[in-house]
């Protein structure tokens, strides 16, 4: 467990006293300047108990402390982008030393290739990659690349996932739609993941219109047997490109992503989050026949493919080798695993032991766990989730998650399965009072994706 002499004060005993009186106070400068209070949704104040959404100070490994002085366990980190957990050594030196050599230059940096030889080591399903910042660039330049290759102007996207891009021809489809033209939206069709019949009628009811086929390959249950091989057949049959969203099964499933894992290639796939430990780069990557339409070395139309100032700083691009020499020669994806699974059994075992084991439901992929709050008729519930993390966050455990990060310990797990325990107890109570409203302490925590603030 990472502690600092001056700094390792776990948050108080679980308690309704528990406060944040600075980082209410931070919260209110930051609503004040930036709207929503934060740069990432996800990371609103809303998404969690009023008055208990911790302002960050810093981080080390597993652990975080926020501005009131309280150190938590932190799962999630960086919306999953910091798997190695904050300042990994090996990542942070890389960093420092492209630093001081410069970060961004009027011509290419010697980096840049040898992070593209690295990344194409790593995925070999890919032929060229080209680096961005973040994964709505990547996500969107594959969609306009298989638009200019297929000359058709739909995108069907997997409507069981949650995020693709906050471009319009993703966010067009959400609650959150203000803004956007109907006819943008209306060129963005869904299909359902693991139903290949669904799929085969969305591409003949729009026959020659479906530009690409986009999705994350596996989520919160794994791919049917044949899924995804039969997706690539769908695919080929009629004749549209094959996007793998890899922002989170990259790296977490195997170093080469989902198709590594699973033996199917797309034609194109991206990746982001994990890519960096933090740090701002994602890639697009895919067959050497469409990436080169955005190229210099074809005879086609030219595509606007990605064209970024910071893309290629040399610090990230750093950033994102170590990460991937970790990854491989460190067997960190078998460590996520084994740790998501000695914290999932944990979990399971308090919630049942407790009385709620069907109403905390612990779903995923080991390395990618997320959990699930159902009330007295196991209905997702805003309500009972809002008291789960009011209580995980007074035993010092911050987790809109239980995604793991490498840097966490078995003491980090016991710790945290026996916050939840406690947790599961006061669950129990509420759902014997069919009503969590004494143990809210204010509004429920609210989606993302809603219409009105």
């Amino acid at each position: 467990m990472h502690t600092e002499d001056t700094e390792d004060t776990e948050v108080g005993a679980e308690s309704d006293e528990f406060r944040l009186p600075r980082s209410r106070a931070a919260n209110e400068r930051l609503h004040s300047l930036i709207p929503g209070g934060a740069h990432t949704y996800a990371k609103g104040d809303d998404q969690y108990p009023e008055n208990l959404a911790p302002v960050i100070s810093h981080g080390r490994g597993a652990h975080v402390w926020d501005v009131d002085g309280n150190r938590y366990i932190e799962y999630g980190s960086g919306l999953r982008s910091v798997s190695l957990g904050h300042a990994h050594p090996r990542v942070i030196e890389a960093v420092r030393r492209e630093l001081d050599r410069g970060s961004n230059f009027v011509r290419p940096s010697i980096v840049e290739v040898e992070a593209a030889e690295r990344f194409l080591a790593t995925v070999p399903t890919a032929e060229m990659v080209k680096f961005a910042k973040n994964g709505s660039d990547a996500t969107t330049a594959a969609v306009r690349l298989a638009r200019a290759a297929t000359g058709r102007p739909r995108v069907a996207l997997c409507g069981d996932h949650p995020f693709f891009s906050v471009d319009d021809w993703f966010i067009g489809t959400t609650p959150m739609s203000a803004g956007i033209p109907a006819a943008t939206t209306e060129l963005t069709v869904a299909f359902p993941y693991g139903d290949l019949a669904a799929t085969e009628e969305l591409l003949t009811r729009y026959q020659d219109e479906i530009a690409c086929l986009i999705l994350e390959p596996a989520g919160h249950t794994e791919p049917p047997p044949g899924y995804l091989a039969g997706l690539r057949e769908l695919a080929d049959r009629h004749g549209c490109v094959l996007v793998f969203d890899e922002m989170i099964t990259g790296f977490r499933w195997s170093e080469a992503g989902a198709q590594g894992l699973y033996g199917v290639t797309p034609d194109l796939s991206t990746f982001g989050k994990a890519l960096g430990n933090g740090f701002a780069v994602s890639a697009l990557a895919g067959r050497r026949d469409l990436m080169e339409r955005g190229g210099l070395r074809h005879s086609g139309d030219r595509v606007f493919l990605l064209s970024t100032t910071h893309g290629a700083e040399t610090h990230a691009l750093a950033a994102a080798m170590a990460v991937q020499a970790t990854y491989v020669e460190e067997g960190v994806t078998a460590r996520l695993h084994d740790l998501g699974e000695r914290l999932a059994a944990g979990v399971r075992e308090a919630a049942a032991a407790m009385g709620v084991g069907d109403h905390l439901v612990v779903k995923g992929r080991a390395s990618n766990l997320v959990f699930a709050t159902l009330d007295e008729d196991l209905r997702p519930s805003q309500r009972y989730r809002t008291l789960f993390l009011r209580r995980l966050l007074a035993g010092g455990v911050l987790a809109p998650s239980f995604v793991v990060s490498s840097a966490l310990d078995d003491i980090d797990i016991d710790h945290t399965v026996d916050v939840v325990a406690r947790a599961c107890a006061v669950y129990r109570k509420a759902l014997d009072a069919a009503d969590p409203g004494p143990w809210l302490g204010g509004r429920p925590v609210k989606p993302v994706f809603r219409r009105l603030a």
